[in-house]
């Protein structure tokens, strides 16, 4: 009985030691796939996106046919440095940001 004891204590001894856990470089992979994830999915598109409308805005031109950011359609009557004047209807003009143009139309768009 006594070596029953023996090899029981001896079992336990050989059992110590700490499991390693993974690398450094193991625990960065899934951040870097995040991020990776996260620019071809949300932040290129929406600055493409960003950069389409910039030029936009700065190619407005007195006559272009555009929808507001309000939801009004017009056309562009003058055009300044940092605003336009959409006209909505005969003699109603609005003043608004360049900025707030949201989509020009093709020419032709909107009938008298």
């Amino acid at each position: 009985m006594a070596q029953t004891f023996q090899w029981i204590g001896t079992a336990h001894a050989q059992a110590g030691g700490a499991a390693e856990g993974p690398g450094f470089v193991a625990t960065l992979v899934p951040l870097i796939l995040i991020f990776v994830i996260f620019y071809l999915l949300i932040i290129r598109p929406q600055s493409k996106r960003m950069k389409q409308h910039r030029e936009m805005v700065q190619n407005l031109e007195k006559g272009d046919e555009v929808i507001t950011g309000g939801g009004f359609y017009g056309r562009v009557v003058r055009v300044n440095d940092d605003a336009v004047t959409v006209e909505l209807a005969e003699g109603v003009r609005v003043k608004s940001q360049r900025e707030s143009i949201q989509t020009v139309l093709p020419k032709g768009t909107l009938k008298d």
